[in-house]
């Protein structure tokens, strides 16, 4: 009996796919593996990470955060997109410099450990009321801008292919087309580079390299300063608008379930050296838009997406020597192209409330500062500070 429903599952499966929810699937798919990439080699050296154990990054949150997006969606039928948290890179590159690499590895399982106790226990939405989302916003805010500044340092030396680039992301954005801006402009960055720059792709001989699991070091103050901070990351700017994207087109997600299941992912990918493989919140409402087809059929352009980063990550090891061989200020470039809009939606989201004006503004410029004081970096001190400015100085106002 069982194994007939599973074939009439996958024969139901097979009977879903269109043209629409697979273009849907490529083009969210494609979204994950352009700008993100860099941003994760950014990070691993600020870490003064190796290239194994930058591989071994690249391979856990895109293999993981693939699986998430093709077994959730053949389960529940609706399209939930699993990648990994671009907030949570960039917040990372601010802190991992003060760690170890096996304390990094143990935050990340511990914040795995934290989203996975707050989706089995119910508390999601909850636990966002107790820290003003403006001030998360705020927050990630200023960890990201550095980025920006960098990438219009990225113009300047590169004024063509970023000139051209940015062209098109205006083009994109202006008159609204199926192609996310941020896609199309790295594309033509892309394409602008290999015609103009005398490119040597690979200086070395490729090596495979096959991930295994990494020994995680548990302390107090990686937990308090990196767990902490990513784990709320991951659930307000993936998490929430993941799950609100498909609520907003017309799908009941089982949102306890989600978050719970991101932190099982999250488990894995951070034994592997990610730290996270989770719902994702653009790529989640590319797959259940409508132009991913009908709505009961949308869950394939999901699992599209899945099996293409799921095969990213497979090729890691053929990937981070690629990007390493980049132009630096190129690679500013697609970071700065793969945040702006990052960075527009948390300014905005920051400074909706004129009430927190202040709260928002000491959350930003502490953030942007990367201080560490008393051994606790920026990040946790600006939500610390922001919430106590919200909550006792602007609670009558609010």
């Amino acid at each position: 009996m069982n194994l007939e429903m599973e074939q009439k599952r996958k024969s139901r499966s097979l009977k879903d796919i269109n043209t629409k929810n697979i273009s849907a699937g490529v083009v969210s798919g494609l979204l994950a593996a352009t700008g993100p990439p860099v941003i994760i080699l950014q990070a691993a050296s600020n870490g003064n990470f190796s290239n194994e154990q930058t591989i071994f990054w690249m391979f856990s949150v895109y293999v993981f955060g693939g699986l998430f997006s093709i077994f959730l969606p053949l389960y529940y039928r609706i399209p939930i997109v699993g990648a990994h948290s671009i907030s949570g890179v960039a917040f990372l590159a601010t802190v991992a410099p003060h760690f170890t690499y096996s304390e990094l590895i143990g935050s990340y399982f511990m914040s795995s450990v934290i989203i996975f106790l707050i989706g089995i226990l119910g508390l999601f939405s909850r636990l966002l009321k107790y820290i003003p989302k403006e001030i998360i916003a705020a927050m990630l805010a200023g960890l990201i801008t550095n980025y920006v500044v960098r990438f219009i340092i990225g113009l300047h030396h590169l004024p063509l292919i970023g000139g051209v680039a940015l062209f098109v992301y205006f083009v994109f954005s202006k008159w609204n087309l199926r192609i996310p801006p941020v896609l199309a402009a790295i594309f033509t960055s892309f394409l602008l580079l290999f015609l103009t720059q005398d490119f040597q792709q690979y200086d070395k001989e490729l090596t495979f390299v096959l991930p295994y699991i990494q020994y995680p070091d548990f302390n107090w103050l990686s937990i308090l300063t990196v767990s902490f901070p990513l784990a709320l990351l991951i659930l307000s700017n993936d998490a929430a608008p993941g799950i609100g994207a498909l609520e907003q087109n017309d799908y009941k997600p089982p949102t306890n379930r989600i978050v719970t299941l991101s932190g099982v992912f999250s488990m894995a990918a951070g034994l592997f050296g990610g730290q996270s493989a989770n719902v994702a919140g653009m790529m989640s409402a590319i797959c259940s838009s409508h132009e991913a087809g009908e709505k009961d059929k949308r869950y394939i352009a999901a699992i599209v997406s899945g099996i293409l980063i799921l095969l990213f990550g497979v090729f890691a090891w053929m990937i981070v020597p690629f990007i390493n061989s980049l132009p630096n200020d190129f690679v500013s470039l697609l970071a700065g192209f793969a945040l702006l809009g990052v960075l527009g939606s948390s300014l905005n989201l920051s400074f909706s409330k004129q009430k927190m004006t202040m709260s928002v503004t000491f959350t930003f410029v502490i953030a942007l500062s990367n201080i560490i004081v008393f051994y606790i970096s920026a990040p946790v001190w600006a939500l610390t500070i922001g919430a106590i400015i919200a909550n006792l100085v602007e609670k009558e106002k609010m």
